[in-house]
């Protein structure tokens, strides 16, 4: 079934229930998606439908608001960023509870020119998903904010070292995905990520040792070095 672009709330969740699978659902369970408001479809076939429903703010919130997993992936996906305020993204945070729709809000914040405020604030939030946000933010940012300056990232750097001793495992995985992204991001933060990797590999924390020993692997490979230079 191809949806219409101004298919409503309603309709796409509807199209959903007939995609439901108890086995991609069982499958999902597995890679620690949490999976009780899901229906079990595979992204490869979200994806497709965001496509063809376009971007609808008002939408976006209602599919949010209906708390199934593959509804509120949609809403990430179709949202309209430059609609998106730093309130929407706090009330959708209460909600976080999977790592997965937190990696994926990280698009839709930066999207929204909101990482400059959210980052700090959430990297303070004691709450795990919340938390894990800021440090998804920085990962992917390192990745998509072309325009961005070293100094910021050099400053995001402070954050990692900050938390790097927050041993659950949705945060302690994400601090260390932010440190070998800033650090694979530019010549000018390799040098920085890759000393703090190393400082944090001798940390008396077993969190922050596994993050550092983890990513200076990475960061000191040759081929890393390699790749950067090439990019200069």
């Amino acid at each position: 079934m191809v949806l219409a672009p101004a298919s409503t709330a309603e309709e796409i969740v509807a199209h959903l229930r007939t995609l439901a699978s108890d086995e991609s659902r069982a499958g999902m369970a597995r890679f620690g998606i949490a999976t009780d408001r899901a229906l079990g479809i595979p992204n490869a076939v979200i994806n497709p439908i965001a496509r063809q429903v376009k971007r609808d703010h008002g939408r976006a919130l209602a599919l949010w608001a209906t708390g199934i997993r593959e509804a509120r992936l949609l809403a990430i996906l179709t949202d309209e960023p430059a609609k998106v305020k730093r309130a929407q993204i706090d009330a959708m945070a209460v909600d976080f509870d999977s790592w997965e729709i937190v990696d994926h809000a990280a698009h839709l914040i930066i999207g929204a020119k909101l990482a400059h405020e959210v980052v700090p604030a959430y990297a303070a939030d004691e709450r795990e998903f919340v938390r894990r946000e800021a440090f998804a933010i920085i990962a992917t940012g390192a990745v998509h904010l072309k325009k961005e300056p070293d100094e910021t990232f050099i400053a995001w750097l402070d954050l990692v070292e900050a938390h790097a001793e927050d041993d659950r495992n949705f945060v302690k995985k994400a601090v260390n995905w932010a440190l070998r992204q800033v650090g694979k991001r530019s010549l000018a933060l390799h040098g920085p990520a890759l000393s703090l990797a190393d400082k944090l590999a001798a940390s008396d924390s077993k969190a922050a040792r596994w993050i550092g020993k983890d990513a200076s692997r990475e960061l000191a490979d040759p081929k890393t070095l390699a790749r950067l230079e090439a990019k200069r």
